[in-house]
Order: structure tokens, then sequence, then C-alpha cells
């Protein structure tokens, strides 16, 4: 039997080897990415925030320039490792670094800002740019939900399903979450390793 923990068990030519891989986290300044891998990491989540002093101040106190990492446990061996990258552009550096060792990306979106669909489109190309022709699982997060309650989370959906990123290995599907929620942040973790198991399970009969 292959490790799988809670997301459930594969069978994979008959090996015991314990998963572990990382899901980047990556989205505009006060998407909630911090937030979430804290929320949902077993350990307590190291992170590299300073206090702002540009224009993010006007958002929030605190920004991440370097990383997050988190690691959620799912048992029997196995584990994510959750990183979070610095949403903005003058550290973009890092991007390519942390995106080289993800399995998965998850791209957090605000829904409450007027550049909802601009962020989007802006960080799925960042990561296009830096995919290399690589394939790999993507989910949307989107936050804020109740500061923007009358606009439907559709016109992602919609982006997506007319400009599919030619990175993303199968459907994106959108998730609305609050990232203080273990049970939001979680379903979309999960949704995450469902493709990932889906791909290697394939892989493993070809």
């Amino acid at each position: 039997p292959h490790c799988w923990g809670d997301f459930g068990r594969s069978y994979l030519d008959g090996k015991t080897d314990c998963m572990e891989w990382s899901i980047l986290f990556i989205g505009p300044v006060g998407a909630g990415k911090t937030r979430a891998i804290h929320t949902l990491s077993d350990i307590a989540a190291a992170d590299t925030e300073v206090e702002a002093t540009d224009e993010t101040a006007l958002m929030k106190q605190f920004t991440t320039v370097s990383m997050d990492a988190g690691v959620l446990d799912l048992g029997s061996g196995d584990k994510v490792r959750l990183i979070g990258a610095p949403g903005q552009d003058r550290f973009d550096f890092m991007w390519d670094i942390l995106l080289e060792q993800a399995k998965a990306v998850v791209i957090m979106i605000d829904h409450s800002r007027t550049s909802r669909l601009d962020d989007l489109d802006k960080f799925v190309s960042a990561v296009q740019t830096r995919a290399f022709g690589r394939r790999f699982p993507m989910a949307v997060g989107v936050t804020h939900i109740d500061e923007a309650a009358t606009r439907s989370l559709d016109i992602y959906r919609d982006k997506l399903t007319q400009h599919p990123p030619s990175f993303a290995s199968a459907l994106v599907p959108v998730f609305p979450i609050d990232a203080r929620e273990v049970n939001d942040v979680r379903a979309l973790v999960i949704s995450v390793g469902a493709m990932l198991e889906m791909e290697m399970r394939f892989a493993a009969r070809t």
C-alpha cells in the first residue's frame, strides 16, 4: 500500500512510499495566503512578515517578504508542505524559487478588490512564465466574500473556462474560503491533493 493518509489510500506498484510534497500559495497582498497557512498548519508556521512601509501599509500592517511555511500532516507518514509566496512584485524573484519546488499551486484572490480579475490574470501569467512546460494541479481560493457578497464567483470560473491556463493539469476548481476557517482551507488543499493522487495513479500505470 502507498501512504496517503486522510486523503485515501493508493496502490501503486506494490510500493510503500510516504508522500511529502509542496503546495505553493500565491496571490496579491492581503488575499489571505499567510492566514490560510497558519490556519491549516499542524506546526507553528514560520513566516517572514515585516511591518509594511510602502503602499501595502494601506491594506495591512504586516507583509510577507520572503515566504511562509507550514506543514499539514495527513497521517500514515504523508505530509504536505504549505508554502506562501510574497505578494509584492518587488519580491517576485522568490516566485521562481518556490514554484520550482512546488507540486501544485493555489492562487488566492481577494474578492473585495476592484482589480480581482486583473489579479487572477496577473498571477496565472506569473505562474505560466515560470512553469517552463511543466503541468501541475491548480486551484483558486477566493477570500473576503463577505465584503462583496453581491459579486458572483462565476466571474472566475468563466474566466478560467474561456482562458484555461496551459500549465493546469486538470479543470481548475474555484473555492470561496474564509482563510481563518480550517475546514475551508482544508477543502481547498484536499482538492489539489486529489488531483495529484490521480496524476500519480495514471503515471504508475503507464
